[in-house]
């Protein structure tokens, strides 16, 4: 085959194509230089022709672009050819096309993109199990001690509370060295590593950085907290500065797995140590296992000065971990054995009491709901809770029993605006485990007789794992992969009316690949208060840099994120931003690489609601085939997400229970 003219009959996935040895061959070290010269073994069909068992489209393209040398890409899918061209060895095209793929990404992100808040630096030794162990923290200022148990870090952060988590591969060690720090308002500086003999790490620190992919991400005002496996990394947010690492917490001696975070909290009596916690910026509760440690940092000082307040026992491992108010709660919903501790800041006191078969929860205002396997809703006042402290009372009332007595698996509160006319409506939306969804409302004039059943929905055949009663929407989502069901709330004079009622408004599903013991930690929402459109953060696979945001009301996309780095997300939370020049909401994602990544949502939410308003009557029903070109992932890009999942491990929705009858 040494004539540069002899023609060359190729079979490529079934389609055949006639070239010369020349056109094949004038790129060198290339798979069809290797394939002629004898380098690989040449299948042939019943005809002669040499068998290329790949795309026969693709291949034409860059056929074409060996015979002239140039290349039309209307309508390419310039990754999938890329890929085809690194296959065959064309490097010449693969180079232009990597360069135009790069046009449309950057390590910037796009304009949704906020900020990019880098892993801190691995300094840090592995916990070991000596509680007496003194760990010193380094960041871009030196921690100092003082007499209670302090340490200072520079930080950087922001927004409302809640609870996230990862799971998955471990980060490459490429991914783990980035240190690019990115923030519209400034960067971040890394701190010096401790290394040793020679520059090199020591063993323990290796060992340290299969554990930097991020946990769990809380988010309250302008505050934010960034859960590792061992320690927590504080960050808030100024007008001036930007995001700065402000405070993190001493390594922990088990795997966190709660975290909960409250800012601007003040009073308070003595702390653990004789410290107080008046004038703190900002408290953190972390969970392992049954134990709960409090801390308190306080950052009107130079360096930060870090308390911890306390270590408490549930009894049984904590399941929830959250702030009402500046008390701090934690719940276990283990059947027979549930548990709910609160720790009071005016009274420095931990307080633990049973709640039987506890399932669910919510909070409004200074009440605490509790749904229950019985049926029963309780609430715990936490304004009354230091009335009782000698009684050891957490003065646990039940305020209503469902009429079916299905077991409560989701519950939201919703209190209405104060009027001149009357004080708060409390109306409560709840779902069972049979699939019912309730709305059940208490009058102000009738406090003493207790909330009123208005409405039941049975349209799940599974069980109902979240509601959300808003302003203007009843949402509620089953066990069937996260199957959505959506209702148009109407009001009069700020209270849900019966005329013309509560209509249909939309039926989509947000699926959601996560294994069980990752669900709780990848919580799909709704997000947002109440008083706005609420939203959906689609994650599809677990090992994915892609999410999906979705209006809760309609199920239409939003947009959609991509990680700037290509590093896996492991953990997101929605949060209100309060530190900027305006109300912001944003996007936290926690990556596998250590980093965070930030990306508002504000303009896109409100010109997809604006769109939407007025093209289609709120009466009218949208099914789920109207939102599927611009709702969650289409067709082809499931198939591309699915292809890096493993279906067999993934968990299937429960069978549906079987409803009982009324009684």
């Amino acid at each position: 085959m040494a004539n540069y003219q002899e023609i060359v009959n190729l079979n490529v996935g079934g389609k055949r194509f006639a070239t010369s040895w020349h056109t094949l061959t004038w790129v060198p070290d290339t798979f069809f230089t290797a394939l002629l010269s004898g380098r690989i073994p040449t299948v042939r069909d019943e005809t002669g022709a040499i068998f290329i068992d790949r795309d026969p489209n693709f291949f034409e393209l860059i056929l074409n672009f060996l015979r002239t040398r140039d290349i039309i890409l209307n309508g390419v899918n310039i990754r999938a050819l890329r890929h085809e061209c690194d296959y065959f060895g064309i490097t010449p095209l693969s180079r232009r096309l990597a360069l135009c793929d790069e046009m449309n990404h950057s390590s910037c992100g796009d304009v949704l993109f906020y900020g990019y808040l880098p892993a801190p630096p691995i300094n840090t030794a592995l916990p070991s199990n000596n509680n007496n162990r003194n760990t010193n923290i380094c960041s871009r200022k030196n921690s100092t001690a003082s007499n209670t148990e302090v340490s200072s870090s520079r930080t950087h952060s922001r927004n409302s509370s809640l609870d996230l988590r990862t799971v998955g591969r471990i980060p490459s060690q490429d991914q783990l060295g980035r240190s690019r720090g990115h923030s519209r308002a400034a960067s971040l500086g890394n701190a010096d590593c401790i290394k040793g003999p020679q520059g090199l790490r020591p063993p323990e620190i290796s060992a340290w950085a299969d554990s930097m992919k991020v946990q769990i991400i809380k988010a309250h005002h302008n505050w934010v907290a960034v859960a590792y496996t061992y320690f927590v990394v504080g960050y808030r947010l100024t007008d001036a500065c930007g995001w700065c690492i402000v405070f993190q917490s001493p390594v922990q001696d088990s795997p966190i797995e709660r975290i909960a975070l409250n800012a601007k909290t003040s009073g308070g009596g003595a702390g653990a140590s004789g410290a107080t916690s008046a004038g703190t910026d900002v408290m953190l509760g972390v969970a392992s296992g049954p134990l709960v440690k409090l801390w308190a940092f306080s950052t009107h000082t130079e360096p930060v000065r870090r308390t911890l307040i306390g270590t408490f026992n549930l009894g049984v491992r904590v399941e929830h971990l959250l702030f009402v108010g500046p008390q701090l709660v934690a719940l276990s919903g283990a059947g027979a054995r549930s548990k709910a501790g609160v720790w009071h800041t005016s009274t420095q006191h931990w307080q633990v009491q049973d709640v039987a078969h506890l399932t669910t929860y919510d909070t409004a205002g200074s009440f605490l709901l509790l749904g229950t396997a019985t049926g029963a809703i309780n609430y715990i006042d936490m304004q009354k809770f230091p009335l009782r402290m000698k009684d050891n009372d957490l003065l646990v009332t039940q305020l209503y029993k469902d009429p079916n007595q299905e077991p409560i698996t989701a519950i939201s509160v919703y209190l209405t605006p104060k009027t001149n006319l009357c004080g708060n409506w409390i109306e409560i939306a709840y779902g069972t485990r049979y699939g019912s969804v309730r709305v059940i409302v208490q009058h102000p004039e009738t406090v003493g007789h207790g909330p009123q059943l208005f409405q039941t929905f049975t349209v799940h055949q599974s069980p109902v794992t979240k509601v959300s009663l808003s302003e203007n929407y009843l949402i509620s989502v089953c066990s069937e992969y996260n199957h959505v069901r959506t209702w148009r709330v109407t009001r009069f004079r700020g209270m849900i009316s019966t005329q013309p009622g509560t209509t249909p408004k939309a039926a989509f599903k947000v699926l959601a690949l996560e294994a069980p013991t990752a669900q709780p930690h990848n919580d799909c929402g709704p997000y947002g208060e109440q008083d706005e459109e609420q939203i959906f953060i689609q994650k599809v696979v677990p090992d994915t840099d892609t999410l999906y945001v979705r209006l809760a009301s309609n199920g239409k996309r939003v947009c959609t994120i991509r990680s700037v780095d290509g590093s896996a997300v492991s953990c997101f939370v929605v949060a209100e931003c309060e530190g900027a020049l305006r109300p912001r909401r944003l996007l936290l994602c926690g990556h596998r690489s250590g980093a965070a990544q930030m990306w508002d949502l504000t303009g896109s939410i409100d010109r997809l609601t604006k769109s939407n308003t007025g093209k289609k009557a709120d009466t009218e029903p949208e099914t789920e085939d109207s939102c599927v070109g611009d709702g969650g992932p289409t067709p082809d890009e499931l198939v591309r997400l699915l292809a890096h999942c493993d279906l067999d491990a993934a968990p299937a929705h429960p069978p549906s229970p079987n409803r009982p009858h009324a009684p």
